[in-house]
């Protein structure tokens, strides 16, 4: 795979880096604050080689690419300046998202450059437990002291990690906003606040809290960082500013976040622990259920990232997380549509992609099963959902909990050692095999997997309307020669009943006539299509016509191009047929249809004859199932 061409393809699908406000990655899409979606190719970009699907949620123009989308969002940032984009305001790029959105992109964008390392520690911090269970290691040996400190020092120091990809994010200086961090952390004020011991600020008292693990703390203190190095920038000369505005920031905000914004952030903190524990112990089956059900549908929507500060900080303030456990669940259901799919269908492209995203999904990352095969499929995603609500309420009526964060899979099993344990086993082999069954059974009709393997041809078949109101008549019967002997083209001919000339297809224009008599359009898939509006009409040089459009504009089918004036047309001695026609015909099958009332009783369907004849093959696989 050429990742370097497919992220300049994908960058010029978007609409090139001039409609990118922001992009980054998180474990399996590429994720776009464009300025205007409508000048994105969607089609273009869901063709491409090593792209799975394109997502448009919580604000976000998402390119799903699976496993391998850093390598592409590498070459796409370089080529795109990412790093210097919007430097100066980072939010105007946010500035017509509501608050959700924005907290979403924030949280997202704080938490996925180092997602996998996270998710490396806590798995490593679940084996050290299984090891010390099953007597491998004892808690005194070197290996688990020094496997352990790599495990936990990053949960401990989490705080400085944050700090450095809230600054980025906030584009304040990075560097500020880790020696920040670093303070609350410090192991004098650590061992102050785990002694209970009190200390003053120039007589306020600071507030005895330990921030090792936290999160909202060190997030409330970067926000507040990046409203007040702004205003010091101002105050101090530029000679200066690069050593006083970090000297002042540290001066400020330290004491600042030590008296109030760190034990506000404790304090909310303490809050939703509080809330979720009392959610979850009053009926666990039945938030298990909620969850298990819901947490994919959270995923493609895009808020799943609100859950990742509360999942970590119920780990730093109860000890144990309630919630991860029931979305390795609900992940697994994910993975057993995907298996029932790969078990019944016999298209080898769909079999393909539905046994490696199995195995995918199992390690964590469902986008590819999602997108690529149960959402695609419709049945076996709602197959999964029932499955991951059955295999969440055994979860949660076990109990189960994670003692350290990761990403909710297989992988994440020894995390969820201790009480619940043998529920979660239960839940996910449930979830699994019961995902599988219920797929393999009713996750799709009887052609449904013949719709699949066609899909190819069904993307490039075109639907083409009648421009205008009217009579449809042979092309052949227009008293023009040229049109009538189907030279430019096959087509149609309409006798017009209004003067609104409307956009037959969706596309661009192509061709626009000063006199507005004639119209060229090319659609998406490369149709050529020319309105002509009249015979001889150019000769009245733009009298009675009025273009509603502009050379190289895209077009939705329906927008409305031109208006004319087809009785006065008529006065002045000329024909006012409206032709339609197809002038790349040779490369198409053309049929027609007169099934649907809302396109004046005439569809005109255009085939990519080369698309038809690659598909023959999986066309006649397809119809076995």
């Amino acid at each position: 795979m050429d990742y370097t061409n497919l992220a300049k393809k994908i960058l010029a699908g978007v609409g090139g880096k001039e409609n990118i406000n922001t992009a980054w990655h998180c474990a399996t899409r590429i994720r776009f604050k464009l300025k205007d979606e409508s000048k994105a190719d969607t089609n273009k970009i869901e063709s491409l080689e090593g792209v799975v699907t394109v997502v448009k949620s919580a604000g976000q123009y998402q390119v799903v690419i699976g496993n391998s989308v850093a390598k592409v969002f590498d070459p796409l940032a370089a080529s795109a300046n990412l790093e210097n984009n919007d430097k100066k305001n980072p939010e105007k790029a946010d500035k017509e998202s509501n608050i959700i959105n924005r907290f979403i992109e924030f949280i997202s964008s704080v938490f996925t450059p180092f997602l996998g390392a996270m998710a490396g520690a806590g798995i490593l911090k679940g084996l050290l437990a299984l090891f010390i269970a099953v007597g491998w290691l004892t808690t005194k040996s070197g290996a688990y002291q020094i496997w352990y400190a790599a495990a936990d020092g990053f949960f401990y120091f989490l705080p400085i990690l944050l700090a450095f990809t809230a600054s980025k994010r906030l584009k304040v200086n990075q560097f500020v906003a880790t020696a920040l961090a670093a303070a609350l952390v410090y192991p004098s004020l650590v061992t102050i606040a785990s002694n209970s011991q009190t200390i003053n600020f120039f007589g306020i008292p600071v507030i005895s809290t330990t921030y090792t693990s936290s999160v909202i703390p060190i997030l409330l203190a970067v926000w507040v960082l990046s409203y007040l190095e702004p205003i010091l920038d101002k105050i101090f000369p530029e000679a200066i500013r690069n050593i006083f505005t970090p000297l002042f920031s540290l001066l400020i905000m330290t004491p600042l976040t030590l008296i109030v914004v760190g034990p506000l952030g404790t304090s909310i903190g303490t809050i939703l622990s509080t809330s979720v524990s009392s959610i979850y112990n009053f009926t666990p089956a039945i938030a298990g259920a909620i969850m298990g059900a819901f947490w994919q549908i959270f995923v493609i929507f895009g808020v799943h990232w609100t859950f990742v500060p509360v999942m970590i900080n119920n780990i730093a303030k109860l000890g144990y997380d309630p919630l991860l456990p029931i979305l390795s669940v609900a992940v697994i259901s994910q993975a057993g549509a995907a298996a029932g799919v790969f078990l019944k269908t016999k298209d080898k492209k769909m079999k393909s992609l539905a046994g490696s995203s199995t195995i995918t999904a199992l390690l964590g990352i469902t986008e590819p099963a999602i997108y690529g095969v149960t959402l695609k499929l419709k049945r076996p995603f709602i197959c999964a959902t029932i499955a991951g609500a059955i295999g969440g309420a055994i979860a949660g009526g076990a109990k189960a909990h994670a003692s350290s964060f990761t990403l909710p899979s297989l992988l994440a099993l020894p995390t969820y050692l201790g009480s619940g344990f043998t529920g979660v086993i239960i839940a996910l082999i449930v979830a699994f095999f019961l995902a599988i069954v219920l797929t393999y059974f009713f996750g799709f009709t009887k052609n449904n997997f013949s719709k699949t393997a066609n899909s190819s041809v069904q993307a490039n078949t075109e639907e083409v309307i009648a421009p205008v109101d009217g009579t449809i008549i042979p092309l052949t019967s227009v008293k023009d020669e040229v049109f009538a002997s189907e030279a430019m083209g096959k087509g149609i001919a309409i006798v017009p009943t209004n003067g609104e000339v409307r956009a037959p297809i969706s596309g661009t224009i192509s061709a626009l006539y000063p006199t507005g008599h004639a119209i060229g359009i090319i659609s998406k898939q490369g149709a050529e299509i020319l309105i002509h509006i009249g015979i001889n009409t150019v000769e009245l040089n733009g009298k009675y016509f009025k273009t509603l459009v502009k050379q190289n504009q895209k077009v939705s089918q329906g927008d409305k191009l031109v208006n004319f004036e087809p009785d006065k047309i008529s006065e002045a001695g000329y024909d006012t047929t409206v032709m339609a026609i197809i002038t790349n015909t040779k490369n198409y099958d053309i049929s027609e249809t007169k099934e649907t009332e809302a396109k004046n009783n005439w569809v005109l369907k255009l085939t990519n004859k080369e698309t038809v004849a690659s598909n023959i093959t999986e066309k006649g696989a397809a119809q076995n199932v």
